[in-house]
């Protein structure tokens, strides 16, 4: 968990080699210890000098319980203070269907080489259902309500709410709040803690550039 810690380091190894997606157990005792092992090693493995800032997206509407986790996320992280981290999305300024296009040609426009964190809502297998699954590449938000969107993110943060196939969209309305909220807090909180691990990183610290005054 912590830096220079043998563990953070098998678990880096693992997901190189065996796994690009890895599930977290809202539930389980360990859930907020694994879900901050698995992005601080996913983000230090991805990102490099190539990049110039760190963009969180947080998609999904404040209109659906089930898709409102992005939003709420969003809504938690509104007070970071690093001056290239960036978030888009929160309850006042959702990122969804209609503007998710327009949010990404300003982020483009916007900052130097952004690396995009993706983070939304889906739909799984039942047995999936409260899990936070995490991985390299990109999303297709949207596709689980049949909208067809451009894909967006270096890397995903996804958090399983229900279970899909039928009627997806009253599914989303019928979702738990309380499935929601435990997300939001495991995930928003985790992220707050692998940006201060990261600052306390020489090697990963620079793309943060300290707090902003």
């Amino acid at each position: 968990m912590y830096c220079g810690y043998n563990r953070a380091g098998r678990l880096n190894a693992f997901m190189k080699t065996v796994f690009k997606q890895v599930y977290v157990d809202i539930n389980n005792d360990w859930a907020f210890r694994k879900f901050t092992d698995a992005l601080y090693t996913l983000i230090s493995s991805s990102i490099n000098n190539d990049y110039g800032s760190i963009v969180f997206i947080c998609i999904g509407t404040d209109r659906s319980t089930g898709d409102s986790l992005g939003p709420l996320i969003g809504y938690k992280l509104g007070d970071l203070r690093y001056k290239n981290v960036h978030v888009y999305g929160s309850l006042d300024e959702p990122v969804h269907a209609k503007n998710l296009n327009r949010v990404m040609e300003r982020i483009s426009s916007c900052y130097d080489r952004p690396f995009i964190v993706a983070i939304d809502a889906c739909l799984g297998k039942m047995d999936h259902v409260g899990f936070i699954a995490l991985g390299q590449g990109s999303i297709k938000p949207g596709s689980g309500v049949k909208k067809d969107l451009d894909p967006v993110g270096d890397i995903y943060i996804t958090g399983i709410v229900n279970f899909g196939g039928f009627m997806d969209y009253l599914i989303l309305q019928n979702t738990r709040l309380s499935i929601v909220m435990k997300m939001a807090d495991i995930i928003s909180m985790g992220i707050r803690y692998v940006l201060w691990k990261m600052n306390c990183n020489s090697a990963l610290s620079s793309i943060l550039c300290n707090a902003k005054a």
